[in-house]
This record gives C-alpha cells, sequence and structure tokens, in this order.
C-alpha cells in the first residue's frame, strides 16, 4: 500500500472496491492492527492506532471476514462469541439476529437461538454463516463495523436489505463496506477504487461512473450480466 488518505466521519459509510490483490482487505486491516503502517498514521476518534490498548481499540471495532467462523455450541453461542464491552442481553442478541437477517432463519428453528450449531457450521448454508458472523459483530455495538466482502455470500435481496437496516438502525456507526458488488457500494458516502495498492479513484456512486474508468467497466460488466435486475 502507498499514498493512501483518507477520512471518514462518525456515522458514514465508506466503501472499498477494486480487484482481487488490489489492497482493498490490507487496507482494512490496518484499523484493527492485524499490520501496521510503516508510514504515516492510522487515526480513529483522532488517536492513532497504535496508542489504544488492545482491548480499548478492539471494544470500538466489529469485524466480519470474507470467510464465515462459527464454532460448535448454540447460535447464541456464536453471536455473542468473543469479549466484549457491549452487554449480553436476550434483547441485545434479538437485535443483532434481527438486523443481520439471521431472524429469518434463527427463528424457524424449535430451539430458536439455543439452536445447536456444529463445528466449522457445517449444519448451516454459506448465506447463514454470514448472516451469524455479521450479528456477531453487531451484538459488539462497536463505534465501527468493518465488512470484509462479507455480502458476496448473501443474495441480492437481503444484502440489500441489511444494507438499508445499518444505515437507518446504526446511523452513529461508522460503516466500512469492501465488496466487488456495485449493488453493495453505490450507496456509501464514499467510495474508494483500489488498484494495485494505491486509491486509483475516490468518489460517491455518481462522481465515479462519470470519472473512474475502473469503477465504469466494473459497474457496467456487472449490469451488463444482469446483476443489478436481481438487487
Amino acid at each position: 500500500l502507498e499514498h493512501i488518505s483518507f477520512r471518514v466521519e462518525r456515522g458514514q459509510t465508506l466503501a472499498i472496491i477494486g480487484a482481487t490483490g488490489s489492497g482493498k482487505t490490507t487496507l482494512a486491516s490496518l484499523i484493527p492492527r492485524f499490520y501496521d503502517a510503516t508510514a504515516g498514521t492510522v487515526l480513529v476518534d483522532g488517536l492513532d492506532v497504535r496508542e489504544y490498548t488492545f482491548d480499548a481499540l478492539y471494544n470500538k471495532l466489529g469485524y466480519v471476514t470474507q470467510k464465515a467462523v462459527l464454532f460448535s455450541g448454540t447460535v447464541e453461542d456464536n453471536v455473542f462469541f468473543g469479549q466484549s464491552a457491549a452487554e449480553k442481553t436476550d434483547a441485545s442478541l434479538q437485535a443483532a439476529l434481527s438486523l443481520s437477517q439471521a431472524a429469518e432463519f434463527v427463528d424457524k428453528y424449535p430451539e430458536k437461538a439455543a439452536h445447536p450449531i456444529a463445528q466449522l457450521g457445517r449444519n448451516v448454508s454459506g448465506g447463514q454463516k454470514q448472516r451469524l458472523s455479521i450479528a456477531r459483530a453487531l451484538a459488539r455495538k462497536p463505534e465501527i463495523l468493518i465488512f470484509d466482502d462479507s455480502f458476496s455470500a448473501l443474495d441480492y435481496k437481503t444484502d440489500a436489505v441489511l444494507r438499508e437496516g445499518l444505515a437507518k438502525q446504526l446511523p452513529g456507526t461508522t460503516k466500512i463496506i469492501i465488496a466487488q458488488r456495485v449493488a453493495s457500494v453505490q450507496d456509501a458516502d464514499l467510495i474508494l477504487v483500489m488498484d494495485n495498492g494505491h486509491i486509483a479513484d475516490m468518489g460517491t456512486h455518481d462522481q465515479l461512473l462519470a470519472s473512474s474508468e475502473i469503477y465504469r467497466e466494473v459497474y457496467e460488466s456487472q449490469t451488463n450480466g444482469g446483476e443489478q435486475d436481481e438487487a
């Protein structure tokens, strides 16, 4: 990564789009300090991330990886997995399941959130695993939510409903969405177009359609392929 500079205000949605290997995940990984920047600074609430204790930094973040990981236990165990400053209540569980669109299938289980999940989530589908993984991040009640290509396993309708819910129900939470679908990023306040480790272009969806050849090519290839129609 080089020559990276951008600012996201509290409550805004930042989207990062680009080809595989362009640096999208590496860029987002600087926030939770999976890597540290070798030059420059990464600031959260105006403070260098290296000045936070790990607990203080992680309590601000909810990170959903591209590959959803579930553990042997119940739905509730998986949603509340890991340390968090957020209170683990039935209300917060239901809110996380509802917003992540996981309640759609969890509520059909006879045991509801007490339904057993097999190791690695072998008894749920890929889309269901991803929704439970998203619910886990939401249950932390973080200031910053990072979705690392987390919507790719979701159908277009679920993707759209989830993003609408995030915007309406979490207006004060900063959302960072890494995606390959234009449909997943077009409503963002700011979109970064990554190319070979640097920001090729940045702007809103409409601005990038007018000014970014890379973004326009991705949009047109997906639109012509009929993907936008499904959204």
